[in-house]
């Protein structure tokens, strides 16, 4: 839901659909306010089943996404975005595209063989779910499993960033620090993971966050949206990252990419035993 209105998302697949949700939220992350409704169209590989995602797009039209490589139903789906005025991509087109330019040959064409079972794709499916459990502090009794442990104040991008880190099997959970409220003993405790703060510029976190509440149709005059409340958190939060050596990431101007590829590399000084230091 964003300015009122309700945005429908269909991704389109003739397989588990797996690729195309990940391509889709990994762009999803860049648009913190974005909530649109999704559609799942998984193992569309009969003219018939295509027939019922047209008529599903009829009925909520919104962005098409797809990962089909039978070029009947491919042109049946565009063809029919067309009449409708809807958007359709093939998000594998330009990179299979590049792919068979460089190899100087075609591409097998065969469906759902992206999703090979080998030992990445576990690790990515894992990994998403690990995120998925430990996100905002949830389930805190196994954070030594995690590879990554961000922490931040609300609105610090934790959550995008953790499922940006899945997509490259990182096992990331988030916890989110709050005013005047001890942390966890299990995250103090934890010795294994890379343990990083998240921290954004006061007026920038403000803003963010009253674009949330107005979203929410949430009052906005509240301690969470006061500026001198907020710079008080945001203090809070380094000082505490500061007393426990845990390296500060400033996500103001950065993007989800940017902050994930400062965390992979952090994690690699981690794993190698090096000085992690600050992250700024």
């Amino acid at each position: 839901m964003a300015n009122g209105l309700t945005h429908h998302l269909h991704l389109v697949s003739d397989a588990t659909g797996e690729t195309i949700s990940s391509v889709a939220r990994a762009c999803l992350a860049q648009f913190e306010d974005a909530d649109p409704v999704e559609h799942n169209w998984t193992l569309i590989r009969t003219a018939r089943q295509m027939e019922k995602v047209l008529e599903g797009i009829k009925e909520h039209p919104g962005l098409v996404l797809f990962t089909l490589v039978n070029e009947e139903l491919r042109a049946k789906l565009t063809e029919e975005c067309r009449k409708l005025q809807v958007t359709c991509i093939p998000v594998l087109d330009p990179v299979i595209g590049a792919l068979g330019s460089f190899f100087g040959r075609q591409s097998r064409g065969l469906p759902g063989r992206q999703h090979e079972l080998d030992a990445e794709y576990f690790g990515r499916i894992d990994a998403m779910n690990f995120a998925l459990a430990h996100d905002d502090g949830q389930s805190s009794w196994d954070y030594e499993d995690a590879d990554v442990i961000l922490v931040g104040v609300s609105r610090t991008s934790k959550t995008p960033t953790c499922i940006y880190l899945a997509n490259r099997s990182i096992k990331a959970a988030n916890v989110p620090i709050v005013p005047d409220f001890p942390v966890s003993p299990e995250l103090l405790a934890a010795r294994k993971p890379l343990i990083v703060g998240l921290t954004k510029d006061p007026t920038s976190l403000v803003q963010v966050r009253r674009n949330r509440l107005r979203l929410l149709s949430q009052d906005e005059e509240t301690d969470y949206v006061d500026p001198d409340m907020v710079r008080r958190e945001v203090i809070q939060a380094r000082r505490l990252c500061s007393e426990h050596g845990w390296p500060i990431i400033d996500v103001s101007r950065r993007s989800i990419e940017e902050t994930a590829a400062t965390i992979v590399q952090l994690l690699s000084q981690h794993r190698n035993g090096e000085n992690v230091g600050t992250g700024d």
